[in-house]
Protein backbone atom coordinates (compact mmCIF):
# COMPACT_ATOMS: atom_id res chain seq x y z
CA UNK A 1 0.00 0.00 0.00
CA UNK A 2 1.33 3.78 -1.13
CA UNK A 3 0.79 6.51 1.57
CA UNK A 4 0.43 9.61 0.19
CA UNK A 5 2.10 12.29 2.87
CA UNK A 6 2.76 15.64 3.97
CA UNK A 7 5.69 16.79 6.30
CA UNK A 8 4.84 20.03 8.16
CA UNK A 9 5.86 21.96 11.17
CA UNK A 10 4.79 24.93 13.62
CA UNK A 11 8.16 26.77 15.43
CA UNK A 12 10.23 23.15 14.85
CA UNK A 13 7.25 20.95 16.24
CA UNK A 14 7.16 18.48 13.38
CA UNK A 15 4.60 15.90 12.39
CA UNK A 16 3.52 13.61 9.37
CA UNK A 17 0.29 14.60 8.10
CA UNK A 18 -2.17 12.38 6.00
CA UNK A 19 -5.22 13.17 4.49
CA UNK A 20 -7.90 11.02 5.76
CA UNK A 21 -10.50 12.47 3.01
CA UNK A 22 -8.12 10.44 0.57
CA UNK A 23 -6.08 7.53 2.76
CA UNK A 24 -7.79 4.96 4.16
CA UNK A 25 -6.13 2.89 6.95
CA UNK A 26 -8.16 0.53 9.28
CA UNK A 27 -7.98 1.96 13.14
CA UNK A 28 -6.19 -1.20 14.00
CA UNK A 29 -2.99 -0.26 12.22
CA UNK A 30 -2.44 3.09 12.88
CA UNK A 31 -0.35 2.97 15.90
CA UNK A 32 2.25 0.66 14.41
CA UNK A 33 2.02 2.63 10.85
CA UNK A 34 2.44 5.82 13.22
CA UNK A 35 5.35 4.11 14.80
CA UNK A 36 7.00 3.41 11.48
CA UNK A 37 6.34 6.95 10.14
CA UNK A 38 7.64 8.60 13.47
CA UNK A 39 10.99 6.95 13.19
CA UNK A 40 13.68 9.47 12.00
CA UNK A 41 16.54 6.78 10.92
CA UNK A 42 13.74 4.08 9.02
CA UNK A 43 10.94 6.02 8.76
CA UNK A 44 10.08 9.84 7.59
CA UNK A 45 10.60 11.20 11.07
CA UNK A 46 8.55 13.38 13.35
CA UNK A 47 7.08 14.03 16.65
CA UNK A 48 4.04 11.94 15.86
CA UNK A 49 1.30 11.63 12.91
CA UNK A 50 -1.57 13.59 12.56
CA UNK A 51 -5.05 12.15 10.20
CA UNK A 52 -6.71 14.94 8.56
CA UNK A 53 -10.79 13.81 8.49
CA UNK A 54 -14.07 14.74 7.69
CA UNK A 55 -15.19 16.97 11.04
CA UNK A 56 -18.06 15.81 12.83
CA UNK A 57 -18.91 19.01 15.26
CA UNK A 58 -16.56 21.28 12.95
CA UNK A 59 -15.08 21.84 9.48
CA UNK A 60 -12.08 19.56 10.20
CA UNK A 61 -10.91 16.65 12.36
CA UNK A 62 -7.49 16.51 13.66
CA UNK A 63 -6.60 12.84 14.58
CA UNK A 64 -3.02 13.02 16.54
CA UNK A 65 -0.97 10.08 17.52
CA UNK A 66 2.39 10.56 19.50
CA UNK A 67 5.78 9.39 18.19
CA UNK A 68 5.60 5.86 20.45
CA UNK A 69 1.65 5.26 18.64
CA UNK A 70 -0.44 6.34 21.45
CA UNK A 71 -3.64 8.72 20.76
CA UNK A 72 -3.14 12.42 21.79
CA UNK A 73 -6.04 14.48 22.76
CA UNK A 74 -4.51 17.88 21.39
CA UNK A 75 -1.68 19.91 19.36
CA UNK A 76 -0.95 23.04 19.47
CA UNK A 77 1.64 23.58 17.16
CA UNK A 78 -0.40 20.32 14.96
CA UNK A 79 -3.40 22.31 14.69
CA UNK A 80 -2.69 25.27 13.28
CA UNK A 81 -0.55 23.18 10.74
CA UNK A 82 -3.84 21.23 9.79
CA UNK A 83 -5.37 24.60 9.28
CA UNK A 84 -2.55 25.62 7.23
CA UNK A 85 -2.95 22.53 5.51
CA UNK A 86 -7.11 22.73 4.75
CA UNK A 87 -6.28 26.61 3.78
CA UNK A 88 -4.05 26.12 0.86
CA UNK A 89 -5.68 23.48 -0.34
CA UNK A 90 -9.27 24.99 -0.51
CA UNK A 91 -10.72 22.55 1.93
CA UNK A 92 -11.98 25.88 4.26
CA UNK A 93 -13.74 28.54 3.27
CA UNK A 94 -12.36 31.30 4.62
CA UNK A 95 -9.91 32.71 7.43
CA UNK A 96 -11.84 31.22 10.49
CA UNK A 97 -12.79 27.95 10.50
CA UNK A 98 -13.25 25.22 13.18
CA UNK A 99 -11.22 22.24 13.96
CA UNK A 100 -12.18 19.25 16.50
CA UNK A 101 -9.60 16.90 18.26
CA UNK A 102 -10.97 14.46 20.45
CA UNK A 103 -14.36 15.85 20.35
CA UNK A 104 -13.20 19.72 21.32
CA UNK A 105 -13.90 22.29 18.96
CA UNK A 106 -10.87 24.99 18.52
CA UNK A 107 -11.56 28.39 16.24
CA UNK A 108 -8.66 29.30 13.93
CA UNK A 109 -7.79 31.81 12.30
CA UNK A 110 -5.27 32.38 9.53
CA UNK A 111 -4.02 36.16 10.75
CA UNK A 112 -0.74 36.13 7.86
CA UNK A 113 -0.01 34.79 4.78
CA UNK A 114 2.93 34.32 2.24
CA UNK A 115 3.17 36.18 -1.02
CA UNK A 116 1.64 33.42 -2.62
CA UNK A 117 -1.56 33.51 -0.92
CA UNK A 118 -0.85 30.23 1.45
CA UNK A 119 -0.65 30.55 5.32
CA UNK A 120 1.89 31.45 7.32
CA UNK A 121 0.75 32.92 10.78
CA UNK A 122 -2.46 31.17 12.34
CA UNK A 123 -3.98 32.33 15.78
CA UNK A 124 -6.22 29.14 17.46
CA UNK A 125 -8.83 30.07 20.37
CA UNK A 126 -7.47 26.86 22.84
CA UNK A 127 -10.37 27.26 25.24
CA UNK A 128 -10.25 27.80 28.90
CA UNK A 129 -7.24 26.58 30.75
CA UNK A 130 -8.05 23.15 32.82
CA UNK A 131 -7.28 23.95 36.81
CA UNK A 132 -9.24 21.28 38.41
CA UNK A 133 -6.57 18.53 40.07
CA UNK A 134 -8.99 15.89 38.78
CA UNK A 135 -9.54 17.20 35.36
CA UNK A 136 -5.94 17.69 34.17
CA UNK A 137 -5.52 14.70 35.94
CA UNK A 138 -2.74 14.66 38.61
CA UNK A 139 -3.25 13.62 42.24
CA UNK A 140 -3.54 16.22 44.56
CA UNK A 141 -5.26 16.96 47.93
CA UNK A 142 -5.58 20.48 46.91
CA UNK A 143 -6.91 22.49 43.78
CA UNK A 144 -5.96 23.97 41.77
CA UNK A 145 -2.09 22.97 42.03
CA UNK A 146 -0.08 26.03 42.18
CA UNK A 147 3.35 26.05 42.97
CA UNK A 148 2.92 22.85 44.72
CA UNK A 149 6.05 20.84 45.54
CA UNK A 150 6.96 17.48 43.93
CA UNK A 151 9.71 14.67 44.36
CA UNK A 152 11.34 13.39 41.20
CA UNK A 153 14.61 12.06 41.10
CA UNK A 154 15.58 12.70 45.01
CA UNK A 155 15.01 16.35 44.29
CA UNK A 156 12.07 18.70 45.37
CA UNK A 157 10.36 20.76 42.40
CA UNK A 158 7.68 22.85 42.77
CA UNK A 159 4.87 22.78 40.19
CA UNK A 160 1.96 24.03 38.24
CA UNK A 161 -0.76 22.13 36.57
CA UNK A 162 -2.84 23.01 33.74
CA UNK A 163 -4.95 20.95 31.24
CA UNK A 164 -5.18 22.44 27.61
CA UNK A 165 -6.96 18.67 26.47
CA UNK A 166 -4.03 17.31 27.29
CA UNK A 167 -1.67 17.48 30.88
CA UNK A 168 1.02 19.47 31.31
CA UNK A 169 2.98 19.96 34.62
CA UNK A 170 5.11 23.20 34.21
CA UNK A 171 8.12 23.99 36.26
CA UNK A 172 10.35 27.44 36.91
CA UNK A 173 13.74 27.34 36.68
CA UNK A 174 16.72 29.20 36.58
CA UNK A 175 18.43 28.30 33.73
CA UNK A 176 16.65 26.00 31.60
CA UNK A 177 19.45 25.30 29.25
CA UNK A 178 21.58 23.45 31.89
CA UNK A 179 18.75 21.06 32.42
CA UNK A 180 19.42 17.56 32.04
CA UNK A 181 16.37 17.11 30.29
CA UNK A 182 16.69 13.31 28.76
CA UNK A 183 17.36 12.37 32.68
CA UNK A 184 14.32 14.22 34.59
CA UNK A 185 12.24 14.45 31.77
CA UNK A 186 10.96 10.82 32.00
CA UNK A 187 10.76 10.58 35.69
CA UNK A 188 8.11 13.61 35.39
CA UNK A 189 5.82 12.23 32.56
CA UNK A 190 5.83 8.97 34.30
CA UNK A 191 6.08 10.25 37.81
CA UNK A 192 2.79 8.33 40.05
CA UNK A 193 1.17 11.69 40.57
CA UNK A 194 0.26 11.59 36.98
CA UNK A 195 -2.31 9.03 36.07
CA UNK A 196 -2.48 9.86 32.47
CA UNK A 197 1.43 10.89 32.17
CA UNK A 198 2.12 14.27 31.58
CA UNK A 199 4.24 17.20 29.59
CA UNK A 200 6.51 18.78 31.62
CA UNK A 201 7.34 22.86 30.85
CA UNK A 202 10.88 23.74 32.47
CA UNK A 203 10.28 27.51 32.52
CA UNK A 204 12.80 30.24 32.75
CA UNK A 205 11.12 33.76 33.29
CA UNK A 206 13.00 36.55 31.10
CA UNK A 207 10.94 39.51 31.72
CA UNK A 208 7.41 40.40 32.37
CA UNK A 209 6.54 39.57 28.71
CA UNK A 210 9.30 36.50 27.90
CA UNK A 211 10.20 33.51 29.48
CA UNK A 212 11.92 30.36 27.79
CA UNK A 213 10.70 27.11 28.00
CA UNK A 214 11.42 23.32 27.26
CA UNK A 215 9.44 20.87 26.99
CA UNK A 216 9.04 16.62 27.25
CA UNK A 217 5.85 15.23 25.58
CA UNK A 218 4.49 12.59 26.60
CA UNK A 219 4.91 9.57 24.30
CA UNK A 220 7.84 11.46 22.29
CA UNK A 221 9.99 12.90 24.17
CA UNK A 222 12.14 16.43 24.11
CA UNK A 223 10.65 18.30 20.88
CA UNK A 224 11.31 21.74 19.58
CA UNK A 225 8.22 23.42 20.40
CA UNK A 226 5.06 22.21 22.00
CA UNK A 227 1.66 24.59 21.32
CA UNK A 228 -0.34 23.72 24.42
CA UNK A 229 2.74 23.39 26.29
CA UNK A 230 3.48 27.44 25.94
CA UNK A 231 -0.53 27.86 26.44
CA UNK A 232 0.02 26.07 29.63
CA UNK A 233 3.27 27.94 30.53
CA UNK A 234 1.30 31.19 30.03
CA UNK A 235 -1.66 30.09 32.80
CA UNK A 236 1.55 28.91 34.76
CA UNK A 237 3.09 32.24 34.39
CA UNK A 238 -0.13 33.87 35.78
CA UNK A 239 -1.05 31.97 38.52
CA UNK A 240 2.57 32.33 39.99
CA UNK A 241 2.95 36.19 39.34
CA UNK A 242 5.27 35.54 37.12
CA UNK A 243 4.35 37.36 33.91
CA UNK A 244 1.82 39.78 32.38
CA UNK A 245 -0.88 37.97 30.92
CA UNK A 246 0.22 38.29 27.14
CA UNK A 247 3.65 36.82 26.90
CA UNK A 248 6.08 35.61 24.10
CA UNK A 249 6.89 32.03 24.68
CA UNK A 250 11.25 31.74 23.36
CA UNK A 251 11.18 27.30 22.33
CA UNK A 252 14.08 25.69 20.57
CA UNK A 253 12.06 26.10 17.13
CA UNK A 254 11.01 29.49 17.17
CA UNK A 255 8.74 31.85 19.15
CA UNK A 256 4.87 31.17 20.03
CA UNK A 257 2.46 34.21 21.20
CA UNK A 258 0.55 33.83 24.17
CA UNK A 259 -2.03 35.49 25.63
CA UNK A 260 -4.69 34.91 28.22
CA UNK A 261 -7.94 36.54 27.81
CA UNK A 262 -8.63 36.83 31.33
CA UNK A 263 -12.31 38.84 30.47
CA UNK A 264 -13.25 35.47 28.43
CA UNK A 265 -11.17 33.21 30.08
CA UNK A 266 -9.79 32.01 26.53
CA UNK A 267 -5.66 31.07 25.74
CA UNK A 268 -5.13 32.90 22.04
CA UNK A 269 -2.12 30.97 20.77
CA UNK A 270 -0.61 32.56 17.80
CA UNK A 271 2.43 31.18 15.62
CA UNK A 272 3.55 29.71 12.54
CA UNK A 273 2.91 26.80 9.88
CA UNK A 274 5.40 25.51 7.44
CA UNK A 275 5.27 22.88 4.73
CA UNK A 276 8.52 20.97 4.30
CA UNK A 277 7.84 18.52 1.58
CA UNK A 278 5.19 15.77 0.19
CA UNK A 279 5.83 12.46 -0.94
CA UNK A 280 4.65 9.10 -0.77
CA UNK A 281 5.56 5.93 1.12
CA UNK A 282 5.13 2.24 0.75
CA UNK A 283 3.43 1.03 4.21
CA UNK A 284 2.74 -2.72 2.85
CA UNK A 285 1.38 -4.89 0.30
Amino acid sequence: MILHFTKMEGAGNDYVYVNGFTEHIPEENKPGIVRRLSDRHFGIGGDGVIFINKGKKADLEMEMYNADGTRGEMCGNGIRCVGKYAYDRGMVRDKDFTVESFGKVKYLTVTEVNADGSARMLRVDMGAPILEAGEIPVASEKSPVVDEPIEVGGKTFRMTCVSMGNPHCVVFVDDVDALDLPAIGPLFEHHPRFPKRTNTEFVQVLAKDRVKMRVWERGTGETLACGTGCCATGTACVLNGKTEPKITVEVKGGEIGIEWDREKNIILMTGPATEVFSGEIRIGD
